[in-house]
């Protein structure tokens, strides 16, 4: 089995160099592992659980590109623009009715598009916003750019070992080894 290949990231097609750069390439690093832990399945075997948790792997696409949007919102109007949409928490983990693995990877790599022409256009990575309140929010705590997207790296990347447990318990396949 060959190594994931991830997509060709907007921040290096167009020549962004330093922490920005860095940043954007080890996310989309982590986005290619988790999209290629999903090659070749058909949308039942994506909605599939095959875990005795509720997770499955076109929800996991799904709520990665959620979070990866929502937080996007975040960076550029705080707390108030992250609010999120109609998916409730538990719809956000897996595949409702009408929706295609197909159509959930191409709503992925738009917000990745987005994501990467966010980031390179922002005049500061330390550009802040106080986080919403939530419970599992330190009270009054404020995250900046950069903290955002070291936090969708680390979102990213448990949800892509995620996905290679619930893919290896479908049949077998595995992202690496």
């Amino acid at each position: 089995m060959s190594a994931p290949q991830p997509a060709a990231a907007g921040a290096a097609a167009s020549g962004l160099g330093g922490e920005r750069a860095d940043l954007l390439q080890t996310l989309d690093k982590h986005r290619g592992f988790l999209r290629f832990t999903v090659r070749d399945l058909n949308d039942e075997q994506a909605a599939r659980r095959t875990t005795a948790s509720a997770l499955c792997l076109g929800g996991l696409i799904k709520h990665v590109a959620g979070t990866e949007a929502g937080w996007m919102r975040f960076v550029v109007g705080g707390a108030d623009a992250m609010a999120a949409g109609p998916v409730g928490w538990e719809g956000q983990f897996r595949m409702a009715e009408g929706e295609t693995l197909a159509g959930l990877l191409a709503g992925y790599e738009q917000v990745a598009a987005a994501t990467d022409t966010l980031v390179a256009s922002l005049p500061d990575l330390d550009l802040a916003h106080p986080l919403p309140a939530a419970p599992w929010f330190e009270p009054g705590a404020v995250w900046s750019a950069r903290r955002v997207l070291l936090h969708l790296i680390a979102e990213t990347a448990q949800h892509a070992g995620h996905a290679d447990i619930i893919r290896e318990s479908l049949d077998g396949a595995r992202t690496m080894g």
